[in-house]
C-alpha cells in the first residue's frame, strides 16, 4: 500500500540513531497537537498561533517556579491583553506543580481549539486518554488558584489564553474567516478534461480561486465548498510575538493590510516589446515551467544529492534583486547555486555521494515537502525536526550549545517557545504581505500567457505583449503537422509547453505515471494532486521558504549549531511506496541534509518543481524567514534570562489606528495600559471629541456618529499628557 505522508517528519529523522527515552510533559502534549494538527483542517497560520499559544502556556508554567526565567503571558500585559495573576503558594514538588499546570492548560486549550475540527470525536478522545495517563480528573474545571492549586491554574492559564485569543486578531470567535478581503479575479475551472483557450482575467497581477467539483484539502478532508476562499488574507493584524513596530505599515489595498517588514511589489506583467523573457514576470514563472519539464523517470538524468554536492547556501549567497535570479537558479536544469561540502563540517570526513535520477529527486521533494495529505503543515514540520533534535544521542542540551545540561523539560519549554515565536510570526508577517499583494500562483500565470500567445517576435503568430516568451524546447509555436494541431489544425499558432502531463494521464496512481511531454500550455497542472492545485491563498511570499528560514535559524541558535546532530539529517525513501498521485519514485533514495539552512533551502527549491510558487514568491520569503528566526530568538532569550525590559512608550507608538478611512466608528488598538487622552482635531484646528481612558484594554471603540464625513487629525496622549502619536484619518 502507498505510503501517504502521515508520518512525513515523525518517521523522517527518528529511525536512524534515535534514542527515545520517556519525554517531558510538554513533549507529551506538543504531541497531541501535532496529531490534532493532522487531523484539522490545514491552516498554516492558525496553527501556527496554536503552536504559539500552547508554548506560552507551557513555558509560563514552568517560568513562574525559576527564580531568573520572566513569564510571557501570566501576570503580565502582552499584546495588549491583561492577565492578572496573585501568585500562588510555592510548590512542596515543583515537578508536580509544572506537569499538573502543562497538563490542565493545555488539556483545556486543546479540547476548546479542536472542539469543531474534522478529526471529530476521536480527536478528542486523544487528549482524554493523555490525562487518563497521567490519572488526572478531567472533570475538575475550578479556576479557582487561590486555593494553592496547581489544577486550578493550569485551567485558569487556559482560561486566559482562550480569552486573549478571541481578541487578537486572528476571529476565531468566527471561525478565523475573512471580513474585508474580496478576490480581483474570477475562479479558473480545474477539472481533468476540462480546459479552455483563455484563462481571462481582470488583473494577471492578482490571485485567482479555483474552482473544483470536489475540493480536498492538503490534509485529504473534503472541502464543504467547491471553491476555497483566501485563506487568512488579514492575518497581518493577529498579535505577534517579536515582531517590530518600527517594521510595521499599515496599507490599503482596498481594507487595512498589517505589512511587516514590507518587501516591496512582485514583478507585475509587462507590456514586452518582443523581449517577453527579460520581462522578471515572464522570466519566473517560465522557470517553474522549465522545471516542470524534469519531472519525467524516463529522463536519464541523474544527479549527486548527497550534501557533497548540493546545499551550503549562505545567506549572503542570496539574490537581493530580481535581476539577480537567473545566477542563482538554473533555469534548464533546476536546482541553484549550491555546491555542497567539501567534508562533513563536523565528522571533517567526506560525505559519500548518492547518485539518483533527477525525475525522482525532484518529484519525491515536491511531494515531501508539500504538506498533505496528513501533514502537520510547516510550522509543524519544524516542530517534529526539533523533536528528533532533542531526541538524537548527539544532542546535548545546553542552550546555545554553552552553559549546564537542561532537564528534558527547561529544554523542550525554551525551544518551544523560541521556534513557536518564529513560525507564528512568520505567518503574521508573511501572510499580512499575501494579503496586501495579492500575487498570482503560476498555474493562473501560465495559462494566462499561454492563452495570450507569445511575446518574443511580432512576425511569428499568436504575437501579444503579455504573452509567454518562446524557449526552444519549453515553449513552442504548434504548426501544422505537430501532433497537437488538431484534427483541423484548430491548434496552429497556439502554444505548447513541454511539461508533466497532469492528471488527465494518470487513472490508478498505484500504478500510472503521467511522464513529460507537449502538451497545450494552456493546460499546464501544477505537480500536485487534481483536487487541491494548489494552496488557496496568494503566492507572494513563499510560506514554505519563510517558516523553513525562520525555523533553520531558532534552531541554530538555540542547539549552538547549524548543522544536524552528526553532520546528517536524512529520511529514506523507498522505491514506488512513497509518491502518492502517480507511481514511484523508481528507485529508494535517501534525502539527506548536512545543515538546518539545508533542508529550508531544499523545502523552497521543492515548491517551485512542484509548480506552487516561482523565485520572487521564494527569495524574499527566505530573507525575511531568516531575520524573524533571529530576532524571535533573540526575544525568547530575554524572558528566559529575566533581562526584558517593558517600555511604555515602545508601546504607545505600536498603537494602531484602523480602519482608515472609517465611517460611524474606529479602534485603537494599543499594547500602553496607562491613561490614554483621546483627541479629535478637524483640519481648522478645532477639537471635536476629547476623552481619556484610565484603564487601556486590547482594542477600544469610538463612536464618531456625531462627526461629518472629512479630514481628521487624531492626537493620543499619555499619563504626563504628551501628546505621542498624531494620525491624519479621513471619514467617510
Amino acid at each position: 500500500m502507498k505510503k501517504t505522508l502521515l508520518l512525513l517528519f515523525v518517521i523522517i529523522l527518528s529511525i536512524t540513531n534515535s534514542s527515545v527515552a520517556q519525554h517531558s510533559v510538554a513533549r507529551d502534549w506538543n504531541e497531541n497537537l501535532l496529531d490534532a494538527i493532522r487531523s484539522d483542517v490545514p491552516r498554516p497560520t492558525v496553527h501556527a498561533r496554536n503552536l504559539f499559544h500552547s508554548s506560552v502556556l507551557m513555558y509560563d508554567a514552568w517560568a513562574i517556579f525559576d527564580a531568573q526565567a520572566e513569564t510571557v503571558f501570566l501576570g503580565k500585559t502582552f499584546g495588549g491583553f491583561t492577565c492578572p495573576f496573585n501568585g500562588i503558594t510555592a510548590p512542596a514538588d515543583v515537578d508536580l506543580a509544572r506537569h499538573q499546570i502543562i497538563s490542565y492548560a493545555m488539556y483545556r486549550l486543546l479540547k476548546h481549539r479542536f472542539a469543531t475540527s474534522p478529526g471529530g470525536l476521536a480527536l478528542l478522545q486523544e487528549f482524554d486518554n493523555q490525562m487518563d495517563t497521567y490519572g488526572y480528573d478531567k472533570d475538575f474545571t475550578s479556576i479557582d488558584y487561590s486555593t494553592g492549586d496547581y489544577r486550578a491554574l493550569g485551567n485558569y492559564m487556559a482560561s486566559e489564553m482562550i480569552a486573549f485569543g478571541l481578541q487578537d486578531g486572528s476571529n476565531e470567535q468566527n471561525g478565523y474567516a475573512n471580513q474585508y478581503y474580496t478576490p480581483v479575479n474570477n475562479p479558473l475551472i480545474m477539472e481533468t478534461g476540462y480546459y479552455t483557450d483563455t484563462n481571462d482575467l481582470n488583473d494577471p497581477n492578482h490571485w485567482q480561486p479555483l474552482a473544483f467539483e470536489t475540493f480536498i484539502d492538503q490534509n485529504g478532508l473534503v472541502s464543504p465548498v467547491g471553491t476555497p476562499p483566501f485563506v487568512n488574507p488579514e492575518w497581518g493584524a493577529v498579535t505577534p510575538f517579536a515582531l517590530k513596530s518600527e517594521d510595521l505599515q499599515i496599507l490599503n489595498n482596498g481594507f487595512d493590510s498589517y505589512v511587516y517588514n514590507d518587501p516591496g511589489p512582485p514583478g507585475y506583467i509587462q507590456n514586452s516589446n518582443e523581449d517577453g523573457i527579460d520581462d522578471p514576470y515572464k522570466w519566473t514563472f517560465a522557470l517553474v515551467a522549465s522545471w516542470s519539464s524534469q519531472l519525467d523517470p524516463n529522463d536519464p538524468t541523474e544527479i549527486d544529492i548527497s550534501p557533497a554536492s548540493i546545499g551550503n547556501v549562505d545567506f549572503e549567497d542570496l539574490p537581493q534583486t530580481i535581476e539577480e535570479y537567473p545566477n542563482f537558479y538554473d533555469f534548464t536544469n533546476g536546482g541553484d547555486s549550491g555546491t555542497g561540502y567539501t567534508e562533513n563540517p563536523v565528522t571533517h570526513q567526506p560525505y559519500t555521494p548518492q547518485i539518483v535520477k533527477r525525475a525522482d529527486y525532484a518529484r519525491v521533494l515536491a511531494e515531501f515537502w508539500a504538506d498533505g495529505p496528513n501533514s502537520e503543515t510547516p510550522p509543524g514540520h519544524w516542530f517534529t525536526i526539533m523533536n528528533y533534535v532533542s531526541d538524537h544521542p548527539l544532542t546535548e542540551k545546553r542552550l546555545g550549545g554553552q552553559g549546564p545540561i537542561l532537564s528534558d523539560l527547561e529544554w523542550d519549554v525554551k525551544c518551544y517557545l523560541a521556534l513557536a515565536g518564529a513560525v507564528h510570526d512568520c505567518a503574521v508577517d508573511i501572510w499580512g504581505i499575501k494579503g496586501y499583494y495579492d500575487y498570482i500562483r503560476p498555474v493562473s500565470a501560465i495559462r494566462y500567457m499561454a492563452g495570450k500567445g507569445q511575446s518574443s517576435n511580432a512576425s511569428l503568430p499568436s504575437y501579444d505583449p503579455q504573452g509567454i516568451p518562446l524557449i526552444p524546447n519549453l515553449f513552442e509555436l504548434i504548426e501544422t503537422g505537430d501532433p497537437l494541431a488538431g484534427t483541423n489544425d484548430e491548434n496552429v499558432g497556439k502554444i505548447k509547453l513541454r511539461a508533466w502531463k497532469g492528471p488527465d494521464f494518470i487513472a490508478n496512481p498505484d500504478t500510472d505515471i503521467a511522464h513529460v511531454d507537449w502538451i497545450l500550455a494552456t493546460h499546464w497542472w501544477p505537480y500536485q494532486r487534481p483536487t487541491f492545485v494548489t494552496p488557496p491563498f496568494a503566492g507572494y511570499l513563499s510560506g514554505h521558504s519563510g517558516f523553513s528560514r525562520a525555523a533553520a535559524e531558532t534552531l541554530s541558535l538555540l542547539t549552538g549549531s547549524p548543522y544536524f546532530p552528526g553532520g546528517m539529517g536524512t529520511f529514506s525513501v523507498t522505491q514506488n511506496q512513497f509518491l502518492v498521485f502517480e507511481e514511484g519514485p523508481t528507485q529508494d533514495m535517501t534525502l539527506q541534509w548536512a545543515s538546518y539552512k539545508d533542508a529550508s533551502d531544499q523545502c523552497s527549491l521543492s515548491r517551485i518543481w512542484g509548480g506552487i510558487h516561482p523565485p520572487m514568491d521564494d527569495i524574499k520569503g527566505r530573507i525575511i524567514g531568516h531575520k524573524i528566526g533571529i530576532e524571535a530568538y533573540n526575544l525568547a532569550i530575554q524572558y528566559f534570562n529575566g533581562t526584558l525590559k517593558i517600555d511604555s512608550q515602545k508601546d504607545l507608538a505600536e498603537t494602531k489606528i484602523y480602519p482608515v478611512p472609517f465611517n460611524d466608528t474606529f479602534n485603537i488598538s494599543s499594547n500602553y495600559d496607562g491613561k490614554l487622552g483621546v483627541s479629535i482635531y478637524s483640519v481648522d484646528g478645532k477639537q471635536v471629541y476629547n476623552t481619556t481612558i484610565l484603564k487601556q484594554q486590547n482594542t477600544i471603540h469610538i463612536d464618531t456618529k456625531s462627526l461629518a464625513s472629512g479630514f481628521y487629525f487624531i492626537h493620543l496622549t499619555n499619563a504626563d499628557n504628551e501628546v505621542v502619536l498624531v494620525k491624519k484619518v479621513v471619514k467617510n
